[in-house]
């Protein structure tokens, strides 16, 4: 009977504060919507970032196309094609501008909510990359065709063969032909650009030239189409606030995609060489200039080989390779080809999935620190108004320099340029079919970035064990309060909440308890938002930081955890 009536006042609680967070629930949602304003009133601001952005490339009359305006692109390449006889240095010159508008035709498909792109707009853009990109490596073939007319005039005096290096930022090419047809000379060294190559007896004695090409992009990988809106749905709440959400939902809602961006197969490549030559034959290139950003570690690297007619279904293959090796302390790659043709070094996607642990910690007025800990690496990641920047990057617990460390870059930029360094942290799609993850429902996962966002600011969030433990329609994470960088954070007092979208709660348990369980906290009560929950035993001053913080940088926050997706992937 003890224990009956034990049970029947804990169901009579219980029932109570279900009723109590019942009565309160449109009230604590519009508070809630009033403060995602912030998104639109973010989006707004991009927009007229990009409107601004069109007047001044306008007013500055330098002669280069604005890339969106269909006519002007269309006549910039029209008039390049016109153009005969460009020796390489000159294509060179002219591809950092072409190179210039892919990057921004790029960036507006990505930046651009898809409320304000029709499909004839998609469609237009993604013709002109194409259009540019191919244009590109036409004009890289001519140049080299009329570099090989002048191989006589540039013979070494040594070989007698022809050796010429032309290099920039972006680009690397090297020409060898075979002038003298001496069996002797089957090893070449280029000491330049520390690569090296071996040819048989057959070629060695033929009219061949080789050349190798080595691009900073990636000029071999078909360009993805842009994914439709992920539909959101919304709660039965007044239509003024549905009205008030939608820009939100606009602005964050398609980092769920399927393949969230156009550029993910372009983060995989490491490195690519193009190898011409008019025999086939066995050839082994030595190449000690591997730049992967991503340092000495023992990510498993694969060579692959692209033929005509794997390059027609746009798959890679390792067909034809053979004797692969590399050297870490040397960071020498050394292979053998049986055939020629475009040659990459890929990286893993999913190297760094799942994550082991995170965190994302104020550190002033409008500035966090955002913490991921993978198998291989530690990546800390600053978020300032809207920018971001590469703190510090540990592989295997050593500190490594990186090229990206201290530039502020917007927040796709640097998506961008992080993966392009070989350190993904940003699933797409499909990631699911590759990474073990603790999936969770869309929605949830998103309602919780977003209330995670808004209360960056003031508040602490990390990883807990327990949020493999919850079913996939609630999340469990940490959270603390935290209002200055000086404050101390080595043991900060974590308090463990489960959110489902709909109920934010305190837990009893730590994260140090035996078993997981969903028992409420004593002497709390449930919210219907994140906000409130944390309301509850928050300091005026943390909430007041909470509400005077930029949107740029809610928003940008928001971003960013929605494109690592820590949640789901840790």
């Amino acid at each position: 009977m003890e224990r009956l009536e034990m049970e029947r006042v804990q169901k009579e609680k219980w029932q109570q504060l279900e009723a109590k967070d019942l009565d309160r629930k449109n009230e604590e949602l519009q508070e809630l919507y009033l403060l995602e304003g912030c998104f639109s009133e973010a989006e707004k601001l991009k927009r007229d970032n990009r409107l601004l952005s069109q007047w001044k490339h306008y007013i500055q009359c330098d002669g280069s196309p604005d890339p969106s305006i269909s006519q002007e692109i269309n006549t910039f390449i029209s008039l390049w094609k016109e153009e005969t006889n460009e020796i390489f240095e000159e294509v060179i010159a002219k591809s950092k501008l072409v190179l210039h508008l892919i990057d921004k035709l790029k960036l507006i498909l990505l930046e651009t909510s898809p409320y304000n792109l029709q499909d004839k707009n998609i469609a237009q853009y993604q013709g002109s990359i194409l259009e540019l990109q191919e244009l590109l490596h036409l004009k890289f073939n001519t140049a080299t065709e009329l570099l090989l007319r002048q191989a006589s005039t540039l013979a070494d005096l040594d070989t007698g063969n022809m050796e010429k290096v032309i290099q920039d930022e972006n680009i690397t090419l090297y020409v060898w032909a075979n002038l003298k047809k001496n069996p002797r000379y089957r090893s070449v060294r280029c000491t330049e650009i520390q690569i090296g190559f071996d040819i048989p007896r057959i070629l060695a004695t033929s009219d061949i030239a080789l050349r190798l090409l080595h691009t900073h992009y990636d000029h071999v990988t078909p360009l993805r189409s842009v994914p439709k809106l992920f539909q959101v749905p919304t709660s039965t709440i007044s239509h003024s606030v549905k009205d008030n959400i939608k820009n939100v939902q606009a602005a964050v809602g398609k980092e769920f995609q399927e393949e969230y961006k156009q550029l993910e197969d372009e983060c995989d490549s490491v490195q690519e060489g193009e190898i011409k030559v008019e025999e086939q034959g066995d050839i082994e290139v030595q190449m000690s200039s591997v730049q992967e950003e991503s340092g000495n570690t023992k990510y498993e690297l694969e060579m692959k080989l692209l033929s005509e007619t794997v390059s027609a279904g746009n798959h890679w293959k390792t067909d034809g390779i053979s004797n692969v090796s590399y050297k870490s302390g040397e960071r020498l790659v050394t292979f053998s080809l049986e055939t020629f043709g475009p040659v990459t070094l890929i990286q893993d996607t999913h190297i760094n999935m799942p994550y082991q642990s995170w965190e994302l910690r104020p550190l002033d007025v409008n500035k966090v620190l955002l913490t991921v800990i993978t198998v291989f690496t530690e990546i800390q990641i600053q978020i300032k108004e809207d920018l971001c920047m590469l703190a510090s990057i540990k592989l295997n617990n050593k500190k490594h320099s990186s090229i990206l460390e201290g530039k502020w870059m917007t927040p796709i930029s640097f998506i961008i340029a992080l993966k392009e360094a070989g350190l993904n942290i940003f699933p797409t799609g499909q990631s699911h079919f590759y990474v073990a993850t603790n999936s969770k429902v869309p929605l949830v996962e998103m309602k919780a970035y977003r209330q995670m966002a808004l209360l960056s600011p003031a508040f602490a969030f990390g990883w807990s064990r327990w949020n493999a433990q919850c079913d996939s329609k609630k999340i469990v994470f940490k959270v603390s309060e935290h209002l200055t960088e000086q404050q101390p954070f080595q043991n900060p007092n974590w308090t463990l909440l489960m959110f489902n979208g709909d109920r934010a709660q305190r837990l009893k348990i730590d994260e140090y308890s035996e078993a997981f369980s969903e028992a409420l906290k004593e002497e709390t009560e449930f919210h219907s938002t994140l906000y409130h929950m944390v309301k509850d035993f928050a300091s005026k001053e943390a909430m007041e930081k909470i509400r005077s913080s930029s949107c740029q940088f809610i928003d940008s926050v928001c971003h960013m955890l929605l494109s690592i997706r820590l949640l789901s992937y840790s």
